[in-house]
């Protein structure tokens, strides 16, 4: 019996490794569903922002928690250019977490797709750095939607941050001020198999790309291969 136990407790502790790599896995293949179809909408992110942008963050069916007055937790990634200058190709992405007190009232409670422009190099180091507030640590506004909507205004322009949403089918700017987005790093070991950190992974391109992120970047490359933002 004592055998029986020891050995249900090898196989456990082998196998849980790889259950936490799968769910990273899978969180990839998400974010990269979801990139793609809203992509392919037709009035979606305005063209000449995703040009501009230096990274963009995915966080697919974000959901609704008891936290008792509609709290929300979201886990993505968010992939950047390379380079220092962030005018390279687009490299490994870097998992993050998404929390916020009050979108998922705003929203119905319902499962809710978010991605991110960051507009900015000081956008990108806020995030990199440590837990960024929106609003707070870095500026953010709810994007513009439509291949030719008017994404040269003041208030686009300034912004670290661009947010979009999409739920029940409908995609729109949404502002998530309050709400705070912060490295996953817990989720980059799983993913890296090592310790390894958001700004190691988007400054310093220390890990090769894996094949669970390739299709996510290969969708930026050939989305926005040339940032214009310079």
């Amino acid at each position: 019996m004592r055998r029986t136990a020891v050995l249900l407790f090898l196989i456990l502790f082998s196998v849980t490794p790889l259950l936490g790599v799968h769910k990273e896995s899978e969180r990839l293949e998400n974010a990269a569903i979801v990139l793609e179809e809203i992509l392919n909408m037709p009035d979606a992110i305005p063209q000449e922002l995703l040009d501009k942008a230096e990274c963009v963050i995915v966080f697919p069916s974000v959901k609704k928690v008891a936290l008792g007055f509609g709290g929300s937790y979201g886990r993505g990634t968010m992939v950047c250019r390379t380079g220092p200058q962030m005018d390279g190709p687009w490299g490994a992405p870097a998992m993050y977490a998404l929390e916020g007190a009050s979108f998922g009232l705003q929203l119905g409670g319902q499962a809710t797709d978010f991605v991110f422009l960051v507009m900015n190099p000081r956008g990108a180091d806020s995030l990199l750095s440590s837990k960024t507030k929106l609003g707070v640590d870095a500026s953010a506004a709810a994007g513009p939607k439509g291949r030719t909507a008017m994404a040269g205004t003041d208030v686009f322009m300034r912004a670290e941050l661009l947010s979009y949403s999409r739920s029940r089918g409908l995609f729109a700017g949404v502002s998530l001020a309050g709400s705070t987005l912060r490295p996953d790093n817990r989720a980059n070991e799983k993913v890296y198999r090592r310790d390894i950190t958001a700004r190691e992974i988007v400054l310093e391109n220390l890990p090769a790309l894996t094949p669970e992120g390739h299709r996510l970047v290969a969708l930026l490359q050939n989305a926005s291969p040339v940032n214009t933002s310079s």
